[in-house]
């Protein structure tokens, strides 16, 4: 009798049809994270429709604060079940595996196109059943929003059920990208309707996307900024912040800044602030130099990257390791990939090339900008990943420089003409 073939991970994602979770199991979930995390981070709900009353297949969108939105957005919806749309490399992952299960998450491929997304989409929306989404395919770096994905205008278009929103604030400084340390303080949600199908079929898919961009937009420092919400970073506010801002607004150099509890400094030219707990930058003495909030620094830090990569002739390379998804076993220990080589990684006005080796053999791609219009990242600003032929691809940077690479691959996508451009309005002003 021939033996029967072992299904791969990616085998079996695919091979399922997906429907809607199981209510009891989704509701006594529900349940015990909103008795767990409510009262914890805060978070207080406010409906301008309620949603709650919405019986009809319906999707949720949201702007994404962090990696508890799960939390913030489903929540607030119940009795209301949903199937959410997660990173397709997060099912990977060992300690992921059950509840996504338990609940039928749909993976997406995040920046690529992804047909098993939308077939999925398809059959729980024509089921009877609701999906949630984050239209900008990660929770925020800088504390403020991205652009939405390439194609949600199409994407929403295409099923003509009414779209309800769930706007967050806070989120970000409960949890914020540049590290692993949670603060509980203040989440405010915000849930209402965003279209109905009938101005999703008037509407064009660009003219969509910009209502979304704009609707949607938070800075949670900005916002904390008026509010002084405070947040219990244990005098951690800082740790691991020069990941997101390697740039010294005094002396101009780069990957310079170093921060520790609650201390950012430049090891250049000593530049510096404190943080406090509403994430308050206040500068060492008078000399300082210091944006008025963070996700301003950010902001800065791009224009920097914008003027590099107008030169023809910009190019920065670094040496990473490449890591990438298990066949058969799921990722233990929090991984996010195997580590299968190491090498050069490159971004000029061509394109991202790595050359270096995969699994002890010589190895090397090119992406040209239309390709990479960004890039993701799993857990904190630490590493940061792309698919290369449909395949989960990520990279570790030997040194701090995640955010200046990633800001280049973006930048270099946009002056090369990439739909995925920046916000048409101007984010100081929001």
């Amino acid at each position: 009798m021939a033996t029967k073939e072992k299904l791969t991970i990616d085998q079996k994602l695919k091979k399922r049809k997906l429907k809607k979770p199981n209510a009891f199991i989704y509701r006594v979930l529900g349940g015990v994270w909103k008795l767990l995390f409510f009262k914890k981070y805060g978070v207080k709900v406010t409906y301008e429709q309620d949603i709650r009353k919405e019986k009809n297949p319906h999707i949720l969108i949201s702007n994404h604060t962090s990696r508890m939105d799960y939390i913030f957005t489903g929540i607030p919806a119940l009795p209301n079940r949903y199937n959410f749309v997660a990173g397709y490399n997060e099912f990977f992952r060992s300690h992921l595996k059950g509840v996504f299960g338990l609940l039928n998450v749909i993976p997406k491929k995040n920046f690529t196109p992804d047909f098993y997304t939308i077939k999925e989409v398809t059959r729980i929306l024509k089921s009877g059943g609701n999906i949630v989404i984050y239209p900008e395919g990660m929770n925020s770096i800088s504390g403020a929003n991205q652009p939405v994905a390439i194609g949600t205008g199409k994407f929403l278009k295409m099923f003509k059920v009414p779209v309800y929103y769930s706007y967050i604030k806070g989120g970000h400084l409960t949890c914020p990208k540049y590290t692993l340390n949670e603060s509980p303080g203040r989440v405010e949600v915000t849930i209402g309707k965003m279209f109905t199908p009938e101005e999703l079929e008037k509407l064009s898919a660009e003219e969509i996307e910009d209502i979304l961009n704009d609707k949607l937009y938070q800075d949670d420092y900005s916002w904390n900024k008026i509010h002084k919400h405070k947040y219990d970073t244990k005098g951690k506010a800082a740790d691991g912040l020069h990941d997101l801002l390697f740039w010294c607004p005094k002396c101009g150099k780069q990957l310079t800044m170093h921060s520790e509890n609650n201390v950012i400094k430049c090891l250049n030219c000593g530049n510096g602030a404190t943080i406090d707990d509403t994430y308050e930058m206040t500068p060492f003495d008078d000399t300082c130099v210091i944006p008025e909030t963070q996700t301003k620094w950010f902001n800065m830090q791009r224009d920097i990257i914008k003027e590099e990569v107008k030169d023809e002739n910009f190019s920065y390379t670094i040496d990473v390791d490449m890591g990438m998804l298990p066949d058969f076993k799921p990722l233990k220990d929090y991984k996010t990939s195997e580590i299968v080589g190491s090498g050069k990684l490159t971004i000029d006005r061509s394109g991202m090339t790595y050359d270096g080796t995969k699994n002890g053999e010589p190895y090397k791609f090119h992406l040209n900008p239309n390709e990479v219009p960004t890039m993701g990242m799993c857990t904190d600003i630490s590493r940061f990943y792309t698919f290369v032929n449909g395949q989960f691809t990520e990279f570790y940077p030997k040194e701090r420089c995640t955010e200046k690479f990633f800001l280049s691959v973006e930048e270099v996508h946009r002056i090369s003409g990439g739909k995925w451009q920046d916000f048409k309005f101007d984010k100081n002003t929001k």
